[in-house]
């Protein structure tokens, strides 16, 4: 059984459980009771599966395969740099709930010519220690070895390769290096271009054991593969 059926199957037993209790602990008229059991099942039901909602079902999964060739010719074309209002964050869940986070330094650099991007001066560097998240607790645990194990890949690095036009925008492909390991992936964006400035706005999920982060949870409260990742880059000329 894999990691989501594994948290679905224990969501389910989350629900029977509520259930069962509510039962137990009615001790009153018949009226009473029906009432008492249905607004309770109804918040059991609204409770169970808010709690078990993966964020991932909401967007799309990014293509995942073998590193590819990066190239070694210098990109020709305006320079871009990413500027303070950008921003790069993450979603992940497990059976109770879902946090949120992301990256407090990182550089965006982006080439363009021609009014488009020019996908080898197109790349992504993230400084992992400026990981932050909405528990500080769950931040240091983010840095450790269960998760980004900063100490050991301090930088992740998204360098691209392929800027394809598609029905809804674009197709972006590059090179993600991500604790330690190295994939190509593909994922769809809108890319807004002018002199003055470009926008590159993104959200995606892709699944961490690809980058053998496996780190599993506890065992009544598993963590799910899927995270979500999204992009809000906005770059001037550099």
């Amino acid at each position: 059984m894999n990691q989501r059926n594994r948290v679905t199957l224990r969501c389910f037993f989350v629900f029977r459980l509520v259930i069962i209790k509510v039962n137990l602990k009615i001790s009153m008229t018949m009226n009473n009771y029906k009432n008492q059991f249905f607004f309770a099942a109804v918040a059991a039901i609204t409770l169970c599966f808010t709690a078990c909602n993966n964020p991932a079902d909401n967007v799309n999964e990014a293509e995942v395969t073998s590193a590819t060739e990066e190239s070694a010719a210098p990109a020709d074309g305006k320079a871009f740099v990413s500027t303070a209002d950008s921003r790069i964050g993450f979603e992940g869940s497990k059976v109770t709930g879902s946090h949120e986070g992301g990256f407090e330094t990182f550089t965006a650099t982006i080439v363009v010519k021609d009014g488009q991007l020019v996908p080898n001066g197109t790349s992504v560097e993230i400084d992992m220690d400026s990981t932050w998240s909405d528990s500080d607790k769950l931040t240091g645990h983010l840095k450790n070895a269960d998760f980004f194990d900063v100490p050991s890949h301090p930088t992740t690095t998204f360098k691209t390769t392929l800027i394809e036009k598609a029905d809804d925008g674009y197709n972006i492909t590059g090179n993600f290096n991500l604790h330690g390991v190295t994939k190509s992936i593909t994922f769809p964006a809108e890319i807004q271009v002018s002199e003055t400035e470009v926008k590159v706005n993104a959200e995606f999920f892709i699944k961490r054991f690809d980058f053998n982060i496996e780190y599993p949870g506890k065992t009544d409260n598993l963590i799910r593969d899927e995270v979500v990742i999204k992009l809000n880059i906005v770059a001037v000329p550099s």
